[in-house]
């Protein structure tokens, strides 16, 4: 069968596109790497940590990191349908404004990818609970809302921040970033609102209700991209389950949608990359691109934590005994700790008076633990967690390959700390000092058992903190920028229609496109790329006037 549109990548966007393309009765091919999203602790919002080393999980690990004690540190990435949002931690956060003037002003089209522009595309998505104003959306497919069950310690986190000099703020995707609120997420019903779910379930029962046109290939790996002179006109594919491959074609796009680790791996996979180092892997080069792969971007977070003297925090809640009535709230009532995002709140702060924006967000969660990713290893102690996070790095590093094989994991290095004046450790640090001030604040004093960290514990000087933050920091999983669009000589996607440079019928509309990452979890800011690609390759080549 031969499609109109091939997207690669059942993610974030590929999800939202797919939905998109169906609704103009064009014939779509879903392409996803991984199985269905039946998993029941996908939908459950508070089982996300079971989610990690998963079989809906990649479960990568990047290269040693240099600057990081050469660890080799865990990238989770969904592997199912609906991705990495079948995976995340479902927070809202759109980042800051300021985020989109830096595109256009990194030689972008302005009118395009300035926040006024991206505006409408986060707005015709969201579906939002609790705010309709200027700045959110009402009646999209994305639900958007506070947490049904919420701790006292968020408010207590809430005044900390007051008490510490951070304001509160209740809306960080409204008029101002800066400051300290509840969480929002992509949760409805006391489920998860993945993009599979806001999407493309939607997209599966008007197709099938209505016009046959959508087709979803799960536990297929494509192994690279079919050309006819400049002209992307197919993928070649593998059926994991089988180990056969095919080959199929479509009539007008394949978009990749695979994510900043995967699609540039296709690309290079498919002879689109630098030339001499595809040739070490055996590779024909086919279009010479330096940039695929470069500019790897992410954020950090480490972890600080106090003791918590009542059961008021998640480290129990999927416990015996205290399953048993969680479990009856849960399925019987839609209501308890089940019901929600295992973070609760968080804050937007400027470590420095001079920065135009925040540099540091605190992550809060009523849980504690040493790893947080580890959900087996959480102590049955009562605690809660402050992760202050990295938000505008200046490290950056690349992905690439360790063979020519489609199966195989790519090569992932971030170079997390490797900014060679060292700002980002130092950003990190004065984080971690407001962290600690946040949680040992007067507003918290009710809860805390004692009056000092749990975790790390007796870190006083600055080097004891950062050995702290290099013993214990991971990934927010926040990867983007691995093939940024620009106008310069490592771009490789034209901004004006996130077309890849010297191909046809070959576009791209993931968080591998961004620039420059944006100043909060990743997830809401791709859905609206895929919101404006979709118009892209709809209309614009159409009528470009309309664009600018």
């Amino acid at each position: 069968m031969k499609y109109d549109i091939i997207i690669v990548g059942a993610g974030s966007a590929g999800c939202v596109l797919a939905k998109r393309f169906t609704d103009k009765y064009l014939k779509v091919l879903l392409i996803e790497a991984g199985g269905k999203d039946t998993n029941m602790n996908i939908h459950i919002p508070a089982a996300y940590s079971k989610l990690h080393y998963s079989k809906d999980n990649w479960n990568f690990y990047t290269e040693p990191q240099k600057h990081v004690k050469n660890r080799r540190m865990y990238q989770p990435r969904g592997k199912t349908l609906g991705g990495s949002s079948s995976v995340n931690c479902m927070a809202y956060i759109r980042g800051n404004a300021l985020d989109y003037y830096d595109w256009a002003h990194r030689g972008l089209c302005k009118r395009d990818w300035e926040y006024e522009k991206m505006l409408p595309y986060f707005k015709r998505s969201e579906h939002n609970e609790q705010f309709d104003n200027e700045f959110h959306g009402q009646g999209g497919l994305l639900n958007v809302t506070h947490n049904r069950n919420v701790t006292p310690l968020a408010d207590a986190f809430i005044e900390a921040n007051v008490e510490c000099g951070i304001p509160a703020n209740p809306d960080f995707n409204g008029a101002v970033q800066d400051g300290a609120g509840k969480f929002q997420f992509t949760i409805k019903d006391a489920k998860r609102q993945s993009t599979a779910t806001a999407f493309l379930l939607p997209a599966m029962e008007s197709a099938k209700e209505k016009w046959n046109n959508l087709t979803i290939a799960t536990n297929t790996i494509v192994k690279c991209l079919l050309f006819e002179g400049e002209r992307v006109v197919g993928v070649e594919v593998i059926k994991s389950e089988f180990g056969t491959t095919e080959k199929v074609y479509c009539s007008r796009e394949v978009v990749l949608c695979a994510g900043a680790f995967q699609t540039p791996q296709i690309l290079m996979l498919s002879g689109i990359g630098d030339g001499y180092y595809l040739k070490g892997f055996g590779i024909d080069s086919r279009v010479e691109l330096k940039g695929v792969g470069e500019n790897l971007q992410d954020h950090l977070f480490t972890n600080m934590n106090v003791l918590c003297n009542q059961r008021v925090s998640y480290n129990n809640a999927e416990r015996f005994p205290w399953i048993i009535p969680n479990a009856f709230n849960y399925f019987a009532l839609k209501k308890g700790p089940l019901s929600s995002s295992p973070l609760e709140a968080c804050s937007f702060y400027r470590s420095q008076e001079d920065l135009d924006r925040p540099d540091i967000q605190f992550h809060f969660a009523p849980v504690m633990g040493t790893d947080i990713h580890d959900y087996a290893g959480l102590p049955k102690t009562e605690g809660f967690t402050i992760l202050p996070t990295l938000l505008r790095p200046n490290s950056s590093g690349h992905v690439g390959l360790h063979s020519n094989k489609a199966t195989d994991a790519p090569l992932i290095n971030p170079d997390y700390f490797s900014d060679p004046q060292g700002e980002d450790i130092q950003t990190m640090l004065r984080g971690v000092k407001k962290a600690r001030e946040i949680l040992l604040s007067d507003a918290f004093a009710p809860f805390r058992k004692e009056n000092e960290l749990n975790f790390p514990k007796n870190a006083q000087t600055d080097e004891e903190l950062i050995e702290h933050i290099l013993n214990t920091c991971e990934t927010v999983y926040h990867p983007v920028g691995t093939c940024k669009m620009g106008l310069d000589s490592m771009s490789v996607v034209h901004p004006y229609h996130l077309k890849v440079y010297g191909t046809q019928g070959l576009r791209i509309a993931d968080a591998s496109l961004m620039p420059s990452i944006t100043s909060g979890n990743t997830n809401a800011p791709v859905i609206a790329i895929a919101e404006k690609a979709f118009e892209y390759i709809m209309y614009r080549d159409e009528d470009p006037k309309i664009f600018l």
